[in-house]
């Protein structure tokens, strides 16, 4: 008989939003989280903003998640008195070479069934924004940001209310299937280490996730990248009201101008390929932000940017590799029944949260 029916690996907003999903299913649900904080990785260390699905191709799992878990996330932070704000976004042209890319975007967004974008030339943008200086935009209406921290704290809510429960400062170390489930050797630090068993398995785990899954036959575990993405403030009052993207980049969205729920502007994530975790950023990067920004916002002052924070994409392609999809790992992919593992869970996870949760217990 194992432990524990069912347990997800990881306190992330994914693994809540499992864990959440599959508690509403009648589940006994326990989260391991190796962190004394819940979200304090990859969830903790984004631009918080709700995407409305415009970069992700018709067919993948990131545009088949992030449509509907858009709709799901702008209820769900009605419901529950969550901040978020339906602010709208707009992706720029610098110069007319960039023109096509806007196109391509507009299509593609179009064949996922996204159907609110709007194209504005340079005229009505500088009615808009007249502190931007670009050929051309795709306005995004739908695009809007929101409480990252309040939103894990209602996942969790809405775990416990249905019996579930986080456990924190444990950190799972190794997975083995077993007779009727998967037996998980877990470090508590003082506490010491013990085994503790389930009959379902949920790896949310971010970074980690491919590295656990390695012991486990028939897995096939992506490698793991590290993408980290630094960002910076502005000094004072930002002239924008809306968020500003420029056409994206390889390995990310490029630099971009975001307004937190206080309206207050940061700039980032630039990408930086790196080894290991670190959460210093340092403030010599912020010499090349400039030259990015003034590329759509040439009056950006001089010594206006301030080192802010930084966080890491969870990748599994690294540099100069394509972006990768969603991988969502169920019994079919590996033979293993009531296991699922998540591997690549970066932007757009936060807005995808809920109808992953809902995906994952499907696959079960």
């Amino acid at each position: 008989m194992p432990d524990i029916e069912t347990i997800v690996i990881g306190a992330g907003v994914v693994g809540l939003a499992c864990a959440r999903a599959l508690a509403l299913s009648g589940r006994e649900v326990m989260v391991l989280e190796r962190h004394g904080l819940i979200g304090s990785e990859t969830s903790a260390r984004n631009s918080e903003v709700i995407h409305a699905g415009i970069y992700y191709p018709p067919g993948s799992l990131k545009a088949a998640l992030c449509l509907p878990g858009k709709n799901q996330l702008y209820r769900f932070c009605a419901d529950n008195g969550i901040a978020h704000e339906r602010i709208g976004k707009l992706i720029v042209a610098a110069d007319e070479a960039q023109l096509p890319e806007l196109e391509r975007l507009h299509r593609q967004a179009t064949d996922t069934g996204l159907d609110d974008l709007v194209f504005y030339d340079r005229n009505k943008l500088r009615e808009i924004e007249p502190e931007l200086d670009c050929c051309g935009a795709l306005w995004s209406p739908s695009t809007g940001i929101i409480d990252s921290h309040g939103f894990m704290l209602a996942l969790q809510g809405g775990l416990e209310d249905k019996g579930g429960q986080v456990v924190l400062n444990t950190r799972v170390s190794r997975i083995k299937p077993c007779e009727g489930g998967y037996r998980l050797e877990v470090d508590t630090g003082d506490a010491g280490t013990y085994s503790l068993t389930c009959r379902e398995l949920i790896v949310s785990a971010g970074h980690g996730a491919p590295g656990l899954m390695q012991d486990v036959a028939g897995a096939q575990a992506p490698k793991a990248y590290l993408a980290k993405g630094n960002y910076f403030k502005l000094q004072g009052k930002a002239p924008f009201s809306t968020l500003v993207y420029p056409v994206p980049e390889p390995g990310g969205s490029g630099v971009h101008i975001t307004l937190d729920l206080q309206h207050q502007a940061r700039f980032g994530p630039d990408v930086e390929w790196v080894e290991e975790i670190d959460y210093e950023v340092d403030p010599a990067r912020g010499d090349r932000f400039y030259a990015a920004i003034r590329s759509y916002w040439p009056g950006l002052p001089d010594k206006s940017l301030i080192a802010d924070y930084c966080g890491f994409r969870p990748k599994i392609t690294g540099p100069g590799e394509p972006a990768a999809d969603f991988r969502i790992d169920g019994p079919r992919a590996h033979g293993h029944t009531g296991l699922v593992a998540l591997y690549g869970m970066e932007s757009p996870g936060l807005t995808s949260a809920l109808a992953i949760g809902d995906h994952v217990a499907g696959l079960l």
